[in-house]
């Protein structure tokens, strides 16, 4: 293999679980120049990764079709002798299989997937991680590697967190995309009050969550940084800390990524998906035994039977 393509146009999470399919390729194919593709706003993750020649970014500011078809022609020039697409949805499944790869690999739910020279099933609630449906597909070319997913901030990354690491501190990330998906504030304040005196909280998210933690800012040894860190900033502080406490959602993946202590909160959803945390110090707290529990693979805007208990019920 001279030339190989991976294609995970998903979320954040996502592209951090897909890591490992990186470097698992660079192992079986030391010579071969490994490229990606992710959606705009994802690139700045794999900043730095030594296995990677090239990310392409999926935009679609000039209208998703005209991004496609665009990068499908690009791509038709590299001629590349493998494509993998770990992602399971129709616009991934047009640029894989049109790209002109020598090879084209991927899961059978793409609705595309017709197009590709091999596909394979993607189960999920069996309990299998992500990472390891993932590296499923290299299986048949000699993957065998199960690997933690890995980021690598710069050293301008460290610069820049290295003043928020004096001392013990443990950070939290209380947002979600989902509603369903994230600890109540009520419990993120009680989680805030249980923390030693002896320790700053520091509050991390997007600019977006910049209001929730204003909300959960209580005294002055609780550090509101949302929207002041990159995401590779935000791991590389979330490295040192004591503990990272983190919703099922993205956060969740990078305190993975640095194998940094993790207490990770599934409300609406279940471990069982396969997104789970992988960090060597890792802890999961949810509401078992409840009926309406798991309610959907990516949580809701609102709790479907109106009280929430998977999240009101998480001991802490």
């Amino acid at each position: 293999m001279n030339r190989i393509l991976i294609i995970q146009t998903a979320f954040l999470g996502d592209v951090i679980l897909a890591t490992p399919v990186i470097s698992e390729l660079k192992r079986i194919f030391p010579d071969a120049i490994v490229d990606i593709l992710v959606k705009s706003g994802n690139e700045s993750l794999l900043e730095n990764n030594p296995n990677l020649n090239r990310i392409h970014v999926f935009s679609k500011k000039s209208g998703k079709l005209k991004g496609i078809f665009s990068l499908i022609k690009a791509f038709r020039k590299n001629k590349y002798d493998l494509i993998i697409n770990l992602h399971r949805f129709g616009s991934s499944g047009i640029i894989a299989g049109l790209s002109g790869g020598k090879k084209v690999i991927g899961y059978k739910k793409n609705p595309f997937s017709f197009l590709y020279s091999e596909k394979f099933e993607h189960r999920i609630g069996d309990g299998t991680h992500e990472v390891e449906r993932n590296l499923s597909l290299i299986e048949h070319l000699g993957g065998r590697n199960y690997s933690r997913p890995e980021l690598f901030p710069s050293e301008a990354d460290l610069e820049v967190v290295k003043p928020f690491s004096n001392g013990a501190y443990v950070t939290m990330a209380p947002a979600s995309v989902w509603f369903t998906k994230q600890l109540p504030k009520e419990k993120w304040i009680e989680l805030i009050d249980q923390q030693s005196t002896d320790h700053l909280v520091y509050l991390l998210g997007a600019p977006s969550d910049n209001e929730l933690c204003n909300d959960l800012v209580s005294n002055d040894k609780v550090i509101n940084l949302a929207g002041k860190l990159s995401l590779l900033q935000s791991a590389a502080l979330m490295k040192n800390a004591k503990m990272n406490f983190v919703n099922d959602s993205g956060p969740l993946h990078l305190a993975s990524s640095m194998n940094a202590p993790t207490t990770a909160f599934f409300c609406s959803t279940d471990p069982s998906f396969g997104f789970g945390p992988l960090a060597e110090n890792r802890t999961v707290k949810e509401v078992k035994n409840l009926d309406c529990r798991p309610c959907g693979l990516h949580g809701h805007k609102n709790c479907p039977e109106g009280h929430f208990k998977c999240g009101h019920g998480i001991p802490l």
